[in-house]
């Protein structure tokens, strides 16, 4: 089926991944879509790659023999030699010219670097693409969402940044009969979630701390209205299905479960309230850090004992709701 069939507008997103097969973000097996850009810092993000709508070079070092292809192809000169290492300078025994990354360079997502590099340690991340073309990539699992009750589901980054494409997008999964679903951490402006909302058979919305200073303080951003935008979801009838990160010693004590269960209870007689996912702590992403140039902020171990989870899995038992730990 073409995007012409239902009169809906060829748009591009810029999206960096599509991961098939995965059974965490939603009912059955399902695709997520990846989209670039996010309005959020959290410290222990596993997707950093996700947060600038730009594109950006990844650069495995380790994988790199410094033979200076990318640095000729480059029409930007993201690629370099630091100037401390020129071949005119005597320098120890073993030690040859390193290549570098200007991170003040924005890249214009050519490719030439990652086609050209022999040792495959470059690879740019971010794809402009039309919905057609997204399409295509879904089309190709449409047996799995039948047989097992999966779908879509558009993540990241953050969905509701590309509100248009996402929208139309969902749209057409919808004509196919494709199960949607997205991942949101909720700051958005409402008339925004709403238009991608409207296609959306599971919304899997993030509550990462329910003070709204200490959320500021582990994500830049304050929890006002990402609190609102839940309060206006449930209340509108859309089906959405709480997701917690938890963070040892930032938000898993037992007053502040509390204080969300609190805050959550008014709603657990909507039916189209569908519980909690406890999302516990992980170290997936911390080599894309260092791929990126960037420091990952934490440094100490957050995770928890499989007993530690199943308390706080009681404690929001208590409230009558519904509450599930996905383990990685």
């Amino acid at each position: 089926m073409s995007t012409e069939s239902t009169g809906c507008i060829e748009r591009k997103a810029r999206i960096f991944n599509v991961q098939k097969y995965s059974i965490y973000d939603g009912p059955g097996i399902r695709t997520l879509i990846f989209f670039k850009g996010c309005p959020l810092r959290c410290q222990w993000c596993s997707n950093p790659e996700g947060l600038e709508r730009k594109f950006q070079v990844m650069y495995m070092e380790d994988l790199c023999i410094h033979c200076g292809s990318c640095v000729s192809v480059c029409p930007e000169t993201i690629h370099y030699f630091s100037a401390d290492e020129d071949e005119s300078v005597q320098k120890p025994d073993g030690m040859k010219p390193r290549h570098k990354v200007h991170r003040d360079i924005n890249c214009s997502g050519c490719r030439k670097c990652e086609s050209i590099c022999p040792q495959k340690a470059l690879s740019i991340v971010g794809m402009d693409k039309r919905i057609s073309e997204v399409l295509e990539i879904i089309r190709q699992d449409t047996l799995f969402y039948l047989s097992s009750g999966g779908g879509v589901t558009l993540g990241g980054g953050e969905v509701t940044m590309q509100p248009e494409f996402a929208a139309n997008l969902l749209m057409e999964c919808r004509s196919m009969g494709i199960h949607t679903a997205i991942e949101t951490c909720g700051y958005a402006k409402l008339d925004s979630l709403l238009a991608v909302a409207q296609f959306t058979d599971l919304i899997l919305f993030d509550i990462k701390h329910i003070d709204s200073e200490r959320h500021y303080e582990l994500t830049g951003v304050r929890n006002e209205r990402i609190l609102d935008n839940l309060g206006e979801l449930i209340r509108r009838g859309f089906n959405v299905k709480i997701r917690m990160p938890l963070l040892r010693g930032m938000n898993e004590s037992s007053s502040i479960i509390r204080q969300t269960m609190e805050f959550l209870k008014p709603f657990a007689n909507y039916k189209n309230f569908q519980g909690i996912d406890l999302l516990p702590y992980h170290k997936l992403g911390i080599n894309k850090y260092k791929q990126l140039d960037r420091t990952y902020p934490i440094t100490e171990d957050l995770s928890f004992e499989a007993e530690e989870l199943e308390r706080i899995a009681e404690v929001i038992k208590d409230y009558d709701l519904q509450v599930k730990i996905i383990k990685h």
